[in-house]
């Protein structure tokens, strides 16, 4: 089957049943409704209809984006699209890599590997346009009855009514009123939720000017990711390169806060830019710096800044994604802690909704991922500044360390070419993945989660760890657990059979008895060396569902 070519897909706008109702001066109501069908909102509706909550999402137009955009998907990102149940045909499109190389001048300084272990079923990362991962996305929402995807639908105005919120919303054949009991605002950067609510993004604005060129040729580079500090061939500037699916790689020129943003898009310019680069590029990977047919497919000249929201969370109304923060690009953290925000997010959404857990819970996806979003800009801002010093003194202590790191380890960890995405582990570590075998089969750790409900990584002999009166009450706590607890625990025994390489046992330091408690977002919210006594998983649950009445787990 020939790949689809979402950049020129348009999905119409269909007419909904709440615009029949409103024409009989009726109003629906949804419990919620997710505002904005990217990366990031779609991932949103996903989750929750996978938990069993009906949403309507909404886009303000019938197309996909253009150009390669969000392009590098961590391996983080990928196991919770594992989860929505489209990571396997992002890694099957998209180009997996995991190794880095950096250049200062005309020389490589060093190379590094991200992953840097085996026994992980997702590479470091894979580079796929933003197209393709939307594409995947709509058509996994598609699969999904709870999910009602409303293209060409554009929100003009809020209000918050007590225990709901109230949508004014324009279509091509109308408008009509939508209530919701809670909205989830993805609609990008340019948030009109946002204003709606009466709220502001604080923070930098860098004034530099980057050229992003997606170009197509057969180049024999190796799918890594080059980074160069100031090269002879584009001298006091910096310039990234990655390679993508259909032969297209993608080029950043540095470009400097004086360029014209609309004289570097020609193609008169950036192609004797490109035609020079592979040169060099085909003379660093030992070729003899040939330069290949290229043709340009498509061009931006972009600014950034970085900052955010002061709260993700306004009444009944959530902000994920760029609505709520924003970063620099390098280091790959837009989409990826866009995604990591709609995955905090909907398992607790769906609880607050399905009357598992109070309104309170919310409040701590504003506060994790508030926190994820300071690192994230602090990351962002270090990079940045990094690649494009302000000061004479600044570009001194670069190059002066860029030049130690070709011989010297302690150098090389202060170079800092956009430090790449990784999880936040400040509420608690995502959990390890691991190979195991299930049931007479290969599998993976985290695939055995079940969608919106907790697991106990249970370390030892099956029958010993959930018997009644196993060691240090281990088992009977764990039994009374899962009777009291049923339907929000999965319980998983790991002992020899199920991890015959160990890997598990290994990477969290288990030994028999050891149990691992972990949140539906599969973060590690509790930890007992040698189990729980009777009730203490039970209250370590409920503590992570924000009931008052649970207790500190010792």
């Amino acid at each position: 089957m020939a790949d689809v070519d979402y950049q020129r897909v348009v999905y119409p706008h269909r007419r909904s049943t709440d615009q029949d109702a409103h024409a009989r001066g009726e109003t629906a109501r949804h419990p919620v409704v997710v505002v904005g069908a990217g990366p990031v909102g779609l991932c949103a509706a996903i989750d929750l209809a996978l938990q069993g909550v009906p949403v309507v999402l909404l886009n303000d137009d019938g197309r996909l984006s253009v150009g390669s955009r969000a392009l590098c998907f961590s391996k983080r990102t990928l196991e919770i699209l594992d989860r929505l149940g489209c990571g396997q045909r992002l890694v099957d499109k998209g180009v997996s890599w995991g190794v880095g190389r950096v250049f200062f001048r005309d020389e490589q300084v060093y190379q590094f590997d991200l992953l840097g272990e085996t026994g992980h079923q997702r590479p470091a990362f894979v580079n796929l346009q933003q197209y393709y991962v939307e594409g995947f996305l709509v058509e996994r929402a598609l699969e999904l009855p709870l999910v009602d995807l409303r293209w060409h639908q554009r929100v003009i105005g809020l209000a918050q009514r007590g225990d709901h919120v109230a949508l004014e919303i324009e279509t091509p054949d109308g408008p009509y009123t939508l209530l919701a009991d809670h909205v989830v605002a993805c609609d990008g950067s340019r948030s009109t939720l946002r204003r709606l609510v009466g709220q502001e993004s604080h923070g930098r604005t860098f004034k530099d000017r980057f050229l992003i060129a997606d170009v197509r040729m057969s180049a024999p580079f190796p799918a890594e990711r080059w980074f160069w500090f100031d090269p002879p061939f584009h001298p006091g500037q910096s310039v990234l390169l990655h390679r993508q699916p259909d032969g297209v790689w993608r080029i950043d020129f540095q470009l400097g806060w004086d360029a014209d943003p609309e004289l570097e898009k020609q193609p008169d310019r950036i192609l004797p830019r490109v035609r020079t680069l592979m040169r060099e590029a085909s003379i660093a990977a030992g070729g003899d710096g040939a330069v290949p047919d290229i043709e340009l497919v498509w061009a931006s000249v972009y600014t950034f800044a970085c900052m955010r929201m002061d709260s993700f969370r306004h009444g009944r109304v959530l902000f994920a994604g760029d609505a709520a923060h924003g970063v620099s690009p390098f280091g790959a953290r837009g989409a990826n802690s866009g995604i990591q925000d709609a995955d905090n997010l909907a398992w607790k959404l769906a609880a607050v909704v399905q009357g598992r857990a109070p309104d309170a819970l919310l409040d701590s996806y504003a506060r994790e991922r508030e926190i994820a979003a300071d690192e994230n800009i602090l990351n962002s801002t270090r990079s940045t500044d990094f690649i494009t010093p302000k000061s004479e003194i600044s570009r001194v202590f670069r190059d002066a360390t860029l030049t130690l790191a070709r011989d010297f380890d302690f150098a090389r960890r202060l170079v800092n070419s956009g430090r790449l995405s990784v999880p936040t582990t400040k509420y608690g570590a995502v959990a390890s993945d691991a190979p195991l075998r299930i049931d007479g089969r290969d599998d993976w750790l985290l695939r055995q989660m079940r969608p919106g409900r907790f697991t106990a990584l249970v370390f030892g002999d099956g029958e010993a760890a959930v018997g009644a009166g196993s060691g240090a009450d281990a088992g009977a706590g764990i039994a009374h657990d899962i009777l009291a607890s049923s339907d929000e625990l999965k319980v998983l025994v790991i002992d020899e059979a199920s991890d015959p390489q160990g890997l598990a046992r290994r990477r969290y330091d288990a030994m028999p008895g050891t149990v691992v408690l972990l949140r539906p977002d599969q973060h590690v919210c509790a930890r007992w060396s040698h189990g729980p006594a009777a009730g203490e998983l039970a209250a370590a649950m409920r503590r992570a569902l924000n009931h008052e009445e649970a207790i500190a787990c010792p």
